[in-house]
């Protein structure tokens, strides 16, 4: 198994990608530590773990807190005794992150504290206790709208930030850290239905046609296929791979 013995927190971790992931690192031996502010959603990730026969442990976490984040911290060490993998997942597309001159300030200030601010928050707390035990591994969740021009002004600087964020604690912290960032193109989670609420002028149907006619594979994602790139990233497969990015968008930003 991939994450035998290892501990990793998961943020965004009751629906979606999320999700996925932490089904997929406890099947392949993780101690998981899933957190999100949705609880109900929590609750049935850590059925899904428990029913694979994995250790998880759950935390209600506001990645934009840091009382919160420094909570989850504790929790893993806590609860699994270390940190070896980050996977920062939490993340907020608002419907009404529109043009620059006609978005609301208080939108700004949620998506980028969600997105931005929430894994410079994680890593700040997580990275000590990851160099205790010896280093490990941080996957950073960007986006396509961090690497193309749309509408959400916000989620677009949000995501374009993470993958310089990404980097730069990818050179801080090597040797024993490696970090690396993934941009997901249209994947099939409730994130999407607001992303595809956001494109203007477009009846429902239409945008969801435009949204997988965009990708040259002609489909949306699975969760679990973003699912098994965090995995490699986390595991030692990847373990001459740093301060990298990697796009998983079925070939959309390339048209």
């Amino acid at each position: 198994m991939r994450l035998a013995g290892k501990v990793s927190i998961i943020t965004g971790a009751a629906s979606g990608m999320g999700q996925a992931a932490a089904v997929i690192f406890a099947k392949e031996g993780s101690m998981v530590v899933a957190a999100d502010i949705n609880e109900e959603g929590l609750k049935r990730t850590e059925a899904q773990v428990r029913d694979t026969g994995g250790q998880v442990v759950v935390s209600r976490t506001d990645v934009s807190s840091s009382g919160d984040v420094q909570a989850l911290v504790r929790l893993a060490v806590e609860a699994f005794g270390g940190i070896h993998v980050l996977y920062n997942n939490a993340g907020l597309r608002h419907p009404n992150d529109v043009f620059a001159t006609e978005l609301d300030e208080e939108i700004w200030d949620r998506v980028i504290d969600t997105n931005l601010k929430g894994m410079f928050l994680t890593c700040k707390y997580a990275i000590p206790v990851m160099l205790q035990g010896g280093g490990g591994s941080i996957v950073n969740t960007s986006s396509i709208g961090g690497l193309k021009a749309a509408d959400s002004t916000a989620y677009g600087a949000s995501k374009g930030g993470v993958i310089a964020l990404t980097r730069n604690i990818a050179k801080q912290y090597a040797p024993a850290i490696r970090a690396n960032s993934i941009c997901p193109g249209p994947v099939d989670t409730p994130m999407l239905a607001v992303a595809l609420e956001s494109i203007r002028g477009a009846r429902p149907e239409i945008a969801t046609a435009a949204a997988k006619a965009g990708t040259m594979l002609q489909r949306w994602a699975d969760p679990s296929e973003i699912g098994n790139l965090a995995l490699f990233l986390a595991s030692d497969d990847s373990s001459f791979i740093t301060a990298a990015n990697f796009s998983i968008d079925g070939g959309m930003a390339s048209q």
